[in-house]
């Protein structure tokens, strides 16, 4: 199990009264920085475990989940289990993984496996070319803009609410124009979303044709980003949990590129990686999950 000894919040807390009880029945590998949870899990995998617990939010399961790629033949060394302490767990509640601390281990424990599909992202950071796996979701323009001007004490605050606030700030700025190829589809906005599966942001279901295992990565343009846009989409988004159809072009594809103009930030499970271009595809039934 991999967990941030130093991580804020009630989750957190009430993760550290288990301590005792856990650590008899898994080895606790305490992270020291930003990194360590995917050297911690590399290092797992080569050590022979074959279950590795990301026990954190969406950000410390990417980490594992490229630790575990890092390995030599990772993925089908090990799986991944899920203790959701985070403020989001976008890809927990994809994978319906319950939120209360001792139901998620008892899962854990338990030890039932399902094999979805793993996405990839080929990007820009610092001139260079690189590569990284993402669980559930990858945004481009706005979104990835609003991940970057988050506030963290904010975020343990407010929860998403922060994402929210974060986000009307970055609608100031002037949007990215962002060209979107999907198969043999092009579209072009300011925000793009790519989704695994359907959730994004919490209970919102961005991406209703989504399935974790049909070998496609859905597709979700907004032409236009502005507060026009946001009056239209907010309500519904809020009060249902998806979006008008009519706001934005839905794509679906094995493989997506994306190109800007200017610079675009890109993000991947709510962490910040990189910039544009970028290229995304996934790998069917590659990646194994401890689900309930």
């Amino acid at each position: 199990m991999i967990f941030n000894p130093t991580a804020r919040g009630d989750k957190a807390t009430r993760f550290r009264r288990h301590l005792d009880d856990i650590g008899a029945q898994a080895t606790l590998k305490l992270t020291t920085g930003p990194g360590d949870a995917r050297r911690l899990s590399a290092e797992a995998v080569i050590e022979g475990f074959d279950t590795i617990v990301a026990a954190g939010g969406d950000g410390t399961v990417n980490e594992v989940l490229n630790g575990i790629g890092d390995a030599p033949d990772g993925f089908e060394r090990a799986r991944l289990g899920l203790l959701p302490l985070g403020t989001v767990n976008v890809f927990a509640r994809e994978l319906r993984i319950p939120m209360k601390l001792r139901a998620a281990w008892e899962a854990i424990r338990r030890g039932r496996e399902t094999q979805i599909d793993l996405p990839q992202v080929e990007f820009t950071f610092n001139g260079s070319r690189l590569a990284r796996y993402f669980a559930q979701l990858a945004g481009a323009g706005l979104d990835a803009r609003a991940v970057e001007l988050v506030a963290w004490q904010l975020k343990k605050k407010i929860g998403p609410l922060a994402y929210v606030l974060a986000g009307l700030k970055a609608l100031l700025a002037a949007p990215s124009k962002i060209t979107v190829t999907a198969g043999d589809h092009t579209a072009a906005g300011g925000l793009v979303l790519i989704g695994n599966g359907r959730l994004y942001g919490g209970p919102f279901r961005i991406f209703p044709r989504a399935d974790l295992r049909d070998g496609l990565l859905d597709v979700c343009v907004f032409p236009r980003v502005s507060w026009l846009t946001l009056a239209r989409c907010g309500p519904q988004l809020l009060l249902c949990g998806s979006l008008p159809s009519s706001a934005v072009i839905a794509l679906q594809a094995k493989t997506i590129t994306l190109i800007a103009s200017t610079s675009t930030p890109l993000e991947v499970d709510g962490e910040l990686i990189g910039h544009l271009p970028a290229t995304l595809s996934l790998a069917q039934s590659r990646l194994r999950v401890i689900v309930p």
